[in-house]
């Protein structure tokens, strides 16, 4: 199988440059800035092992890729960029007729619970993917993945629901590549629970790294309120206990190789001052379920709010204390 990993940033750096590294075909897909860097310098990518450059074939887009039967999309985007990228990809043609949306397999290998809903309606066999993979991009052409002796743990499903060949294949593959790969028939369990941890992106970002103990308790306030919204919807979650069964000493950082250890996904973008955060689709969920629901979601609103309004604005990572934050969220309640 060949990946076209579509969204080449920390995570789909990391996926396609482990992936390459393992003997698997690779295609990246990126924009702007990342793509030139990524055409004329090829991907650096920085592992405890060392950096390797990876020269790789690279795309702009749907059109510069001719797909064929055993293609596989990996969906590395964040959530709301992922209806333009579905909608470019999906009617691409196949090589012996059909579309990508009709024959081949996309993998949501994304924050938040939206994606798979996006992609279904475009495309008929897609999978969920956990990404527990700690990654750093900030700078184009290179990208930082810590952990050792895994680089990651993905685990994979069929959505709604389910396993099938495909999924065991992809897994089989990845886990060649230092990325665990355990294939669930529940994906989305395992997704709900990441949102959860995902909660604290919006504080991070905001309030800038490393977090501390003002933050920690404005997370778990945040946290509260999904536990609660997901109960009133129904909804179960992975617990804790069980996501530490599958890890443990699987996946820890490694020694510092001098490459400044930034913050998650959210506080990258808006360090790389990219105009958009993925907050909607994280905290933005809880509040969703919180109105269908009847449950109130106070803090989660006011840290959607505030991000959007760092990305709208392009304000700095980090640039408002954990107090100030939280004395926007007591004014709220």
């Amino acid at each position: 199988m060949r990946y076209i990993i579509v969204g080449t940033g920390a995570v789909g750096g990391a996926m396609g440059g482990r992936l390459a590294e393992a003997g698997h075909e690779v295609v990246l897909v990126a924009r702007g800035a990342q793509y030139e860097a990524l055409r004329d310098d090829g991907l650096r990518l920085t592992t405890p092992g060392g950096t390797r450059t990876h020269r790789l074939p690279v795309a702009d887009g749907p059109e510069a890729v001719g797909l064929g039967p055993d293609d596989v999309l990996v969906l590395a985007v964040k959530t709301q960029d992922s209806v333009a990228a579905l909608d470019a990809w999906s009617p691409r043609p196949v090589r012996g007729g059909g579309t990508a949306g009709e024959r081949l397999p996309l993998i949501c290998a994304q924050n938040g619970v939206e994606n798979e809903r996006l992609a279904l309606r475009r495309f008929r066999r897609v999978y969920g993917c956990c990404v527990y993979l700690p990654a750093t991009f900030v700078e184009p052409g290179r990208v930082s993945a810590p952990c050792t002796p895994l680089t990651g743990i993905l685990h994979l499903g069929r959505y709604p629901s389910g396993t099938d060949d495909t999924v065991h294949a992809v897994a089989a593959d990845w886990e060649k590549a230092k990325l665990a790969a355990p294939v669930v028939p529940d994906v989305m369990r395992w997704k709900y629970a990441k949102l959860l941890s995902n909660l604290a992106n919006a504080v991070e970002a905001v309030t800038g790294v490393p977090v501390g103990p003002d933050a920690s308790a404005l997370f778990d306030r945040a946290r509260a309120e999904g536990e609660a919204v997901l109960a009133a919807a129904g909804i179960e979650a992975t617990g804790k206990a069980e996501q530490e069964a599958v890890r443990g000493d699987r996946i820890r950082f490694g020694p510092s190789d001098g490459t400044e250890r930034g913050g998650g996904s959210s506080w990258q973008s808006l360090s790389r001052g990219t105009g958009t955060i993925e907050t909607d689709h994280l905290n933005g969920e809880i509040v969703l379920l919180g109105r269908m629901h009847g449950i109130p979601t106070p803090v989660n609103e006011v840290l959607r709010r505030t991000a959007n309004s760092f990305a709208r604005e392009r304000r700095a990572a980090g640039s408002m204390t954990a107090a100030e934050l939280t004395a926007l969220v007591d004014a709220e309640g």
